[in-house]
């Protein structure tokens, strides 16, 4: 008992049974057991999901976004899958490959990834995104892959069932980005860690979640404003790595 007060060992269901029972406190099983079950799936390991490489896990999410009408997430450091090109997603899918060690199905999990946003055309989707002005000028590819990675940001931001807000540096922020999310309608919220990703169930959790968007998304430029910031990033990527009449475009 006491390493699971110390949280150095997780308690078995029958550890929970057994603890109730002393504590006459039988009433409470089923909400702890169902508690204790959503910490076990809540957490899991990066090597674990993909194990099998990355196009089995793209596809677990498209299930997914299948199923949910309302999308919204928050990214404070890289562009949404749904909206990447394929050549910036190739960059941030070999990122993870090479770092966890997996399966090297890239051109598979590419095309999977690809595959998925097409939920993006389809009737009864509606996306709703945030992203700190970082997201669209970290270098996590060479320079002209994120210029045209912009440049599909920006005409992603015109389709009809889609919201894009960008957060400019400039911004008085209203909670420090430590991470980003996903929120699938009201039942789902997934995080990403470095080590595994969070899937989280709980009302309280998902509240907590919504609000935080909702501060997030009250700062952020959208429309106009939007696209204003978004093509000076491309002019800024231009002046500085193609200086006047150098070709982006290799020989």
């Amino acid at each position: 008992m006491s390493r699971i007060e110390l949280g150095r060992q997780t308690p078995s269901e029958e550890d929970v049974r057994a603890w109730l029972t002393a504590c006459d406190a039988a009433d409470l099983q089923p909400s702890l057991i169902s508690q204790l079950r959503g910490l076990e799936l809540a957490y899991s390991a990066w090597q674990r999901q993909l194990r099998t490489g990355t196009q089995e896990r793209q596809r677990q999410i498209a299930a997914i976004e299948a199923e949910t009408g309302l999308i919204r997430g928050f990214e404070p450091a890289t562009v949404p899958g749904l909206f990447q090109t394929r050549e910036y997603a190739r960059h941030i899918m070999a990122q993870s490959i090479k770092v966890h060690e997996v399966t090297d199905d890239l051109e598979e999990g590419l095309q999977a990834r690809m595959d998925r946003q097409e939920i993006l055309y389809r009737p009864g989707h509606r996306f709703h995104f945030v992203l700190t002005e970082a997201a669209v000028r970290n270098l996590m590819c060479p320079p002209d892959v994120l210029m045209g990675q912009i440049e599909r940001l920006i005409a992603s931001a015109t389709l009809p069932n889609v919201a894009l807000g960008v957060i400019p540096f400039v911004a008085r922020l209203p909670k420090s980005p430590v991470h980003g999310f996903w929120m699938y309608g009201t039942s789902l919220v997934t995080v990403e860690t470095f080590a595994a990703e969070l899937s989280l169930t709980q009302p309280e959790e998902i509240a907590l979640y919504g609000k935080i968007f909702g501060l997030m998304k009250d700062v952020a430029l959208y429309g106009k404003a939007a696209r204003s910031l978004m093509t000076a990033v491309l002019d800024d990527l231009a002046a500085a790595h193609f200086p006047e009449g150098e070709s982006s475009e290799p020989p």
